[in-house]
């Protein structure tokens, strides 16, 4: 007769799988706070209580069955921890007494090899394997774990979160403050369509407002291009009211601004101008040279 796993062990491997269970299926939770996960580990807990009561009633009268030398062999093995046990399954060899009765003969090609029982580790790491198979393919099917697309879009949804509780208390960009940087520029690009094409187009070139690729300018109220935009961008135009202060009527924040006037100064001073012949508005104001 074997001696039992304990059940502390029992205890232990159930309280793991639930925990890689909540993991897997409820991962946006705080389980370990949550009542259903503390319910889970109490009802199993009783469970294997329960059944670690009916095999000590099963393993009581299996053992008054056995002969006295094996009631002390067994009663001698009982003695040995458990993690003892475990470590000698795994790589005390046999006596050769003890070989000879694991012995296997082929008969036929004369070739011998003991019929050794696998280590309780390896079958352990099988069953484990089995059983977190079998979870981690329902939690595939039926949740978002482990879902590429579903982790980006999460990470990506508590970046912009992240990024909106800190432009809370972010100091705000200023006229005096904002700076060129040429990775504001893709950016700018972007907030430039959508909110500036309808009247410059499409790359700056000009329609119902001026050709921002050139050197002519209406309004020159800084000293350097960078900053007239922004504050263009901030009061509006003196002399067309078609071009609002869309930083003091909330359209645009201050950052968005900055890179606005980012992406105009790459058009106007880093890229060839789009002419009247490449399709750009004639040019309007006077030629202005910018510090």
């Amino acid at each position: 007769m074997k001696v039992r796993t304990p059940i502390s062990v029992h205890i232990l491997l159930t309280f793991c799988l639930v925990t890689l269970s909540f993991e897997m299926f409820a991962s946006d939770v705080q389980y370990f706070t949550s009542p259903y996960f503390w319910v889970v580990i109490i009802m199993s807990t009783l469970l294997l209580l329960i059944v670690n009561s009916l095999q000590d009633l099963v393993e009581n009268e299996n053992f008054k069955n056995l002969s006295e030398e094996e009631k002390a062999a067994y009663l001698e093995q009982k003695k040995v921890p458990f993690m003892r046990r475990l470590w000698d399954s795994a790589v005390k060899k046999q006596s050769h007494k003890e070989e000879k009765s694991l012995i296997i003969d082929h008969g036929f090609d004369g070739i011998t090899e003991l019929d050794n029982s696998l280590p309780k580790w390896w079958i352990g790491l099988f069953y484990f394997g089995n059983v977190f198979c079998v979870i981690y393919m329902l939690a595939y099917v039926f949740t978002d774990y482990a879902h590429q697309d579903a982790e980006y879009d999460k990470e990506q949804k508590t970046m912009l979160a992240s990024i909106a509780e800190y432009e809370k208390t972010a100091p705000k960009v200023t006229l005096e403050t904002a700076k060129y940087d040429p990775s504001n520029v893709a950016e700018g690009e972007q907030l430039f369509k959508t909110n500036c094409v309808t009247c410059h187009g499409d790359g700056g070139k000009g329609g119902i407002g001026p050709n921002l690729t050139d050197k002519y300018w209406i309004n020159v109220k800084q000293k350097d291009l960078f900053h007239n935009v922004f504050w263009m961008l901030e009061n509006g135009s003196p002399n067309n009211p078609t071009m609002r202060a869309f930083i003091k009527e909330g359209v645009i924040s201050g950052k968005d601004a900055e890179k606005i006037a980012a992406y105009i100064y790459h058009i106007n001073q880093e890229t060839p101008p789009v002419t009247v012949e490449q399709g750009g508005a004639s040019p309007q104001g006077e030629e202005t040279t910018w510090e």
